[in-house]
């Protein structure tokens, strides 16, 4: 009888243990095809969880965000029950405030920092460590809380204070406290419309303050507490990898098992672009493989426990245990948004069979976006989060129908129906966000999945995570490190093949806000209508969301205006000039000195395909100074660039590497270059508008510096007119005056050289006379722009004075006849 009980718990072990791992396809075949009485999208949890993310949106867009929420109501509302809809409103509230609160409180003391702590400083006191290091390059990234700082300038860090610091030493752990020197300025964010992810991304962060550490002695390690236990084996497991793994393999390693995503950039790229970034993000695949089969291994082991299982439910004894297994991975892992969002669904699982019921796909997805949402004000704009739930969102809705459908294929082909219908289905809800990583989804993605998914899953993973907890047998350790080397080596050649391929690259538009909340309630539309109306409903959605491209293309393109845009670079340059007749003019792209942020990357690229800009027409470089140059040198080889215009001082004296990787660039291209003797002393008819290039003329002056050798440029477009200056100081300023007289004056100005006290001289303000002025800085610069003495003359001769290190990205434009200015952030 015993042995028959045993046995019976065998068995039922067997089938929970299949339902766990099915979870993220309960109930979809029936959900897909309509067959149920209440569909399964108004699952509680799942509405309020995706009600109270919209709520953390709302913020940010409020009217899209509102527009799907009434689509979505409009639509459920014959089909849910009251208490329901109810419970969604009561989180989207939730969300609302809580994510609202929350930028709020980060902007206001954000702004407090800014006004008292100057530029980059040295200083010295004590921290304490606050999050797990990351390892970039080669350094260390960690999260610190400062407690007694001061600072040489003679101020000093408020306590409490958050700051992000990169250490060289890798034995740092959460709780350990520091007596640190480093070197320390305000966070610099990109504030434009089209990089409003910045500003939450640093409210997520909360790091005020960051800079590097110059010295540092550990006063008290952090005890024994579980998350300083875990950052000292995944200092471990970082050494064991970098002494054991290929060196070509080992930053794949490290993303693999700790989430550390500091691959070569021309890895991450191809990665990208031949969609296998998936296999290297710490995610739900890792809880299933780590968490999900070590629960399964210990439930075997129980049942081996014969009185133990005679008396208990091992079953759900292991699951329990399973339970805060998962979150100890997901700390161990990197504790990023993706496998936070997977450890909620596998506990929400896992407690469903520690209960005694049977897991439900459906609404394990619903807890954990609820639970991320509540953990997590502004898990909304996690962008990893967001890929792990459209991921999980494809499986679970479309994963299965998909693959009945492909069970008519061949014979020798249906053993690949379930990987391709896994891949489409996650791959499709995921397009979203992926539209925003970059310009294009490569058509090759799906062969490349077929090939790497199967070596990444049966062998890659698996060998990283058993290679954690070999190193007491080190000749196992070292043969186990070489499997995990080769297969992700081989994963690597897959991506850098499929990256390859362009010619099957899909050139996608990040989408607008108002696509999103289009595709959002396109999609809940046809997730609750019949199989016969589907096909309708997604015409009108395709309809959609080709009406509101046109409109994007219309509102960002705009026809009979001259609009100037001074981007929010930090410290340097980069000015887009959408002409009268939709053409557009780039000048100069930006950069920072001595830092690994990428202007053009970070601002440009991301503006440009905002705007649907894929052709710039006219680019320009004033000069070859890395603030100006370094971002064109990123943003503008991908795209069609019409026209170079290049003083040829980076050529005749000499330029950084940024310059020289340019000029190769629209060489290579064919790109027509036009210099100062082409284009000085007659007006140029561009889109509309008149141009007048007013220095260097004729030509560069070898002897003046770079700045002094700057292209300015006259922009004229009916009775209004825009100067803008490059870094052009006094000399110049006095060479142009020589030349042109009174034919300077000027309704916008766009400050010489970041407002220094070498730039603006009087005689050049009374010439121009500009009724608004902008300059360009920083709020890490380090040389005092914009001069006080500089501010002081504008004011004095009424100028209207706008500073991006204030009011970020701002915009000038004129109809002819009148010209209107505005900024991001006003005050």
């Amino acid at each position: 009888m015993e042995r028959e009980g045993l046995a019976h718990r065998h068995r039922s072990a067997a089938r929970h243990a299949r339902d766990l791992r099915r979870t993220c396809g309960i109930a979809a075949r029936r959900a897909w095809r309509g067959d149920c009485s209440r569909p399964r999208v108004l699952d509680s949890f799942l509405v309020a969880g995706v009600c109270l993310l919209s709520g953390q949106l709302a913020c940010q867009d409020p009217f899209p965000v509102a527009a799907a929420l009434i689509a979505a109501l409009g639509l459920l509302r014959t089909r849910a029950k009251p208490t329901v809809l109810a419970l969604g409103a009561i989180a989207l509230a939730i969300g609302i405030l809580r994510a609202s609160s929350a930028i709020r409180a980060d902007d206001d003391l954000r702004e407090q920092i800014r006004a008292s702590f100057g530029p980059p400083v040295r200083c010295a006191g004590v921290a304490q460590v606050a999050s797990s290091p990351m390892h970039m390059g080669d350094r260390y990234s960690l999260l610190a809380n400062a407690e007694a700082m001061q600072c040489e300038a003679g101020g000093g860090v408020a306590p409490g204070t958050l700051m992000r610091l990169y250490a060289e030493r890798d034995d740092l752990a959460r709780g350990d406290r520091l007596d640190l020197v480093a070197s320390l300025g305000v966070v610099e964010i990109f504030r434009n419309p089209e990089t409003r992810s910045a500003r939450v991304a640093a409210a997520k962060s909360g790091a005020m303050l960051s800079g590097g550490i110059l010295d540092a002695d550990v006063i008290s390690r952090g005890g024994w507490s579980p998350r300083a236990w875990i950052d000292r084996l995944r200092t471990l497991a970082r050494r064991r990898i970098a002494r054991t793994y290929v060196a070509e393999a080992e930053p794949l390693a490290r993303a693999l098992v700790l989430g550390e995503s500091d691959l070569p950039d021309d890895d991450a790229e191809a990665f990208r672009v031949s969609g296998l970034s998936h296999l290297l993000a710490v995610s739900g695949t890792h809880i299933v493989v780590a968490v999900l089969g070590l629960v399964r291994v210990l439930e075997r082991v129980l049942l081996r426990l014969e009185r133990l299982a005679a008396a208990v439910d091992v079953g759900r004894l292991a699951a329990s245990l399973g339970i805060p297994l998962a979150w100890l991975y997901a700390e161990f892992a990197g504790g990023g948004g993706s496998v936070r969002r997977a450890a909620w669904m596998t506990t929400a699982a896992l407690a469903a069979r520690a209960l005694a019921r049977r897991p439900d796909g459906v609404r394990a997805f619903g807890v954990s976006l609820l639970a991320g949402g509540l953990s997590d004000p502004l898990a909304g704009f996690d962008l990893s989060f967001g890929l792990s739930a459209g991921a999980t969102a494809g499986l679970l809705v479309l994963s299965r129908p998909l693959q009945q459908r492909l069970e008519s294929l061949p014979k020798a082909l249906r053993v690949v129906a379930g990987p391709i219908a896994a891949t489409i289905s996650a791959t499709l809800f995921c397009t979203p966000w992926l539209a925003g990583l970059g310009p294009s989804i490569s058509l090759v993605g799906l062969a490349a999945n077929l090939v790497a998914v199967p070596i990444g899953e049966a062998i890659s993973l698996p060998a990283c995570l058993a290679h954690l907890v070999l190193s007491p047998v080190p000749a196992l350790e070292r043969g186990v490190a070489l499997l995990g080397s080769g297969s992700l080596l081989a994963v690597r050649a897959i991506a850098r093949l499929g990256a390859r391929a362009s010619f099957l690259a899909l050139p996608i538009p990040r989408p607008t806000s108002w696509q999103l909340a289009a595709l959002a309630a396109g999609v809940l539309a046809m997730a609750i209508r019949r199989p016969r109306d589907r096909s309708l409903t997604a015409l009108c959605l395709a309809a959609a969301l080709i009406l509101l491209e046109i409109l994007q293309v219309f509102a960002s393109q705009p026809r009979g205006l001259l609009r100037i845009t001074v981007l929010d670079v930090g410290q340097g340059d980069s000015i887009l000039v959408d002409l009268p007749d939709g053409r557009a003019m780039l000048v100069d792209g930006g950069g920072i000195p001595s830092s690994p942020v990428d202007p053009g990357v970070r601002v440009v690229t991301p503006v440009l395909r905002d705007r649907r800009r894929s052709t710039i027409d006219i680019a320009v470089l004033t000069h070859p100074h890395p603030d100006h140059v370094t971002g064109l040198a990123s943003a503008l080889p991908p795209i069609r660039v019409g026209a170079w215009w290049d003083t040829g001082y980076g050529s005749a004296v000499g330029a950084p590497p940024a310059y020289s990787s340019l000029a190769r660039a629209m060489h290579d291209a064919g790109v027509p270059t036009r210099s100062p003797a082409e284009l000085c002393g007659r007006p140029l008819a561009l889109g509309g508008a008149v141009v007048r290039v007013l220095a260097p003329c004729p030509g560069i002056e070898p002897m003046s510096s770079a700045n002094d050798n700057s292209y300015v440029l006259r922009l004229e477009y009916g009775a209004t007119s825009a100067m803008l200056m490059g870094d052009a100081e006094a000399q110049e300023e006095a060479r142009i005056l020589r030349a042109a007289g009174t034919e300077l004056r000027a309704d916008f100005l766009k400050v010489g050289h970041h407002g220094s006290r070498t730039s603006s001289s009087a005689a050049w303000l009374e010439a121009v006379r500009p009724r608004v002025a902008v300059m360009t800085s920083g709020v890490r610069n380090r040389y005092g722009h914009p001069a006080p003495e500089t501010l002081r003359a504008m004011e004095a001769r009424g100028i209207r004075v706008l500073r991006s290190d204030r009011n970020g990205a701002i915009v000038w434009e004129s109809d002819g006849a009148r010209a209107r200015v505005s900024a991001w952030v006003s005050r």
